[in-house]
């Protein structure tokens, strides 16, 4: 029979639990630490005088609040001490950004991303982003590690990208490669775009409170980071959530992974812009132009983006059915396509789902917004602190 867990492993618990509160909740009174957590005050007290002389936290008077008593202290997570990189590789795009424990976006960059652009390309450029990043950074600063969200199939052991056919990489060893060009001992997690925009949207976002959330991110593809009981859910190899790959039509257009009449042929940038008759242009600027000219009349890009909503609802629906999610949020080109044509998602939700499933589910979009992708990066390299705030170095 296993033992129990001994008092210095139940103090380390404790330490990660107070530590990702105040890091998802921010400025926290002892008093209400103690309330969530179910410790006594001297238990939260010995903590927190942890995790300050770590340089973790800090603690802080309160204002006065008019009661009798010292006011509680207040604990504040060393957003500007303690920080990790986060890195967004996108179609177009490649962003990074320096974020600081409790999700503060302390710094970032980005650059256009030339399509066709391998990873080997990539990664120095993403190392120079820090390169400039590094010289505001603060000499006491802790740095505990990256994280990168990428548009393609992550494996979640080693952060090999799998595939991601809209960047033609097959088989990328971004993790290692990245590893290796930063040089700096840390670890460098990677995870899917729409997994980790998830992730940052239920810990700090729109989905806050929800335990079971279906985000949507599009791209030139699609994707979706799903929550499912308070966790995500990424399957076996970490290659869950492709709902792009869903195929809804099987006499459609070919698909870059192989198949045919997938979603994302569906719905995806590339669809909407056919369907316009702006089959030469490309990119999230053309399809905001399609929307625009939707919005000033034009029929056929009314017409474009009645077809591509009624097909979102179509796979909205049916993912309700499966998941019976709390809410659905739209990120990405997702966000500006469902705005576009909320009225065409709505009504197929309602004449496919099941009403038992789709009755309490909400539509929304990302309270984060774009940031959403970096915040949930960032929250992968903290992971390793925050599950033991003391060894994580």
């Amino acid at each position: 029979m296993r033992a129990g867990p001994s008092q210095e492993e139940i103090r380390r618990q404790n330490l990660g639990a107070l530590l990702r509160y105040v890091h998802v909740h921010g400025a926290t009174s002892r008093a209400e630490l103690t309330t969530t957590l179910g410790l006594n005050r001297s238990t939260i007290g010995a903590l927190t005088a942890d995790l300050t002389t770590a340089g973790l936290v800090s603690e802080s008077s309160a204002r006065e609040t008019g009661r009798a008593g010292r006011p509680s202290l207040v604990v504040r997570p060393e957003s500007e001490r303690v920080y990790a990189y986060a890195y967004s590789i996108e179609v177009d795009r490649l962003r990074a950004a320096r974020v600081g424990l409790g999700g503060a976006v302390l710094d970032r960059r980005e650059t256009d991303r030339p399509r066709g652009l391998t990873a080997e390309q990539t990664v120095p450029l993403l190392a120079d982003f820090v390169r400039q990043m590094h010289g505001k950074v603060p000499a006491d600063s802790v740095y505990v590690g990256a994280g990168v969200a990428v548009c393609g199939m992550v494996r979640r052991d080693d952060g090999l990208i799998r595939l991601a056919p809209h960047t033609g990489w097959i088989d990328e060893p971004l993790g290692r490669a990245l590893g290796r060009e930063l040089a700096c001992g840390a670890p460098v997690s990677i995870g899917n775009v729409a997994d980790v925009a998830a992730f940052a949207e239920h810990a700090r976002g729109a989905a806050a409170g929800c335990d079971n959330v279906i985000y949507l991110y599009g791209d030139v593809g699609v994707g979706a980071g799903i929550i499912a009981g308070g966790r995500r859910v990424t399957g076996h190899g970490g290659y869950g959530g492709e709902v792009g790959h869903m195929v809804v039509n099987p006499a459609g257009r070919p698909c870059g992974c192989g198949s045919r009449g997938c979603w994302e042929t569906e719905i995806g940038e590339h669809a909407l812009l056919t369907a316009a008759g702006r089959d030469t242009a490309r990119g999230y600027d053309a399809l905001l132009t399609v929307i625009d000219a939707a919005d000033r009349g034009d029929a056929r890009a009314q017409a474009a983006v009645r077809q591509v909503g009624d097909w979102l609802g179509f796979g909205v629906a049916n993912l309700v059915n499966i998941f019976n999610p709390e809410m659905v949020i739209f990120g990405g080109s997702m966000r500006d396509v469902y705005l576009a044509a909320a009225a065409q998602v709505r009504s197929r939700l309602n004449s496919i789902a099941l009403p038992a499933c789709r009755e309490h589910v909400r539509l929304r979009t990302p309270m984060l917004g774009e940031d959403a992708a970096l915040i949930g990066a960032a929250e992968l390299a903290f992971e390793r602190l925050l599950a033991d705030p003391l060894d994580a170095g």
